[in-house]
């Protein structure tokens, strides 16, 4: 019961803003509440926790962050969500993906563990929400927050950031509901040394690799191949293409793989340029030597085998539908377009444990 009080709170604001706009704005306050009541209710009769998302007859993913680091209403930063037989792995926690996530009504006490690719600031940013969000939903352990060498002082700096924090809301709502030791990340560093790839975790029910991948001049970066009751999902971090990614998604059943097109990058970067914006045209040029291009991708998932290619982390963002097809001119002549699909924050795939293609769904995300 103490742990339900406080979880809905970010559905409530959320409705509070559907109610609003579902009733007009000459009636009184009194049918306004009335309209905000029942769509409360709704939302607390049907949570996402007990819907089939969670069960244990499939390795799940959801997208909770598509886009780059340039800015879109529709997208929050890199974060994708790997469930495994009731609990969640989020890979990267990039700005806007808490948001997203509480907008699914993702119940974020499920989430046991953070895996961070790189220290990018679009991949780690929305960590101490993260940290403090988790925590009001129920967290009762500091969060797991595994990643390469670096990783100590990322969530040493969230941690110290926080501090103060905590020490608000324990004495707020009381250490029964808000236990100030259950409020920190905790490091797990790894060290790939001399390999290209390792298990840097593994529990009954899922191995975790980690493996090197080619985002220089960014040192460490790395994906993960995250494996379940024979079906495996890997994603792809930053990178430009590389052997060693192959190597690992070698069979998966998913690649959730980033994607910048050349193409529109390069508009981008000589419109800036013609306009006088040589400091713009610069930082946008200089993103198209360590990132993939979709048609690479493709390239990469029919070589190592890939049953569904993800394409996530786009760039540029993709405001209009139109724009999606230039985005990803020339897949459709490397890879059968049953076998790749553009995602989007709340696309759901699952691989059912008794076998099968994977299957895609959607999760609803409040005003989007």
């Amino acid at each position: 019961m103490r742990r339900s009080v406080l979880r809905p709170l970010a559905a409530l604001a959320a409705l509070a803003g559907l109610a609003a706009a579902t009733a007009a704005p000459a009636q009184p306050v009194g049918l306004i509440a009335g309209f905000f009541e029942k769509g409360v209710e709704a939302r607390l009769k049907a949570p996402l926790s007990k819907t089939d998302l969670f069960d244990a007859n499939a390795l799940r993913v959801v997208l909770c962050g598509t886009g780059s680091p340039m800015p879109d209403p529709a997208r929050a930063r890199a974060c994708t969500a790997v469930i495994v037989k009731g609990r969640a792995y989020l890979v990267d926690t990039g700005p806007g993906a808490v948001n997203t996530l509480q907008l699914m009504g993702f119940p974020l006490d499920r989430i046991a563990g953070v895996f961070l690719t790189h220290f990018h600031s679009d991949h780690i940013g929305d960590l101490g929400e993260l940290r403090m969000q988790s925590w009001v939903s129920g967290r009762t352990a500091p969060l797991p927050v595994y990643g390469p060498q670096g990783v100590d002082r990322v969530v040493g700096g969230f941690n110290a950031a926080y501090a103060l924090d905590d020490d608000y809301r324990t004495v707020h709502h009381g250490e029964s509901y808000m236990p100030h030791g259950a409020a920190a990340l905790a490091a797990h560093g790894f060290d790939l040394g001399e390999a290209d790839g390792r298990v840097v975790y593994r529990d009954a029910d899922v191995t975790v690799t980690a493996f090197r991948v080619n985002h220089d001049p960014i040192k460490p970066a790395v994906g993960y191949r995250f494996e379940s009751g024979g079906r495996s999902v890997v994603v792809s971090g930053d990178t430009a293409p590389t052997p060693n990614l192959v190597k690992w998604s070698h069979g998966a059943d998913v690649l959730v793989h980033e994607a910048l097109s050349a193409r529109m990058v390069g508009i981008i970067s000589r419109a800036s340029a013609a306009a006088g914006l040589d400091r713009q045209a610069k930082m946008v040029r200089d993103t198209l030597n360590y990132h993939t291009d979709p048609v690479d991708s493709a390239r990469e998932a029919n070589e190592a085998g890939v049953g569904l290619l993800v394409y996530s982390h786009l760039a540029p963002g993709l405001p209009q539908p139109a724009l999606e097809k230039l985005f990803t001119d020339g897949v459709a002549a490397v890879r059968d377009p049953k076998g790749w699909v553009v995602g989007f924050d709340g696309l759901r795939v699952d691989l059912p444990y008794a076998g099968g293609a994977p299957i895609q769904s959607k999760v609803a995300i409040l005003g989007r």
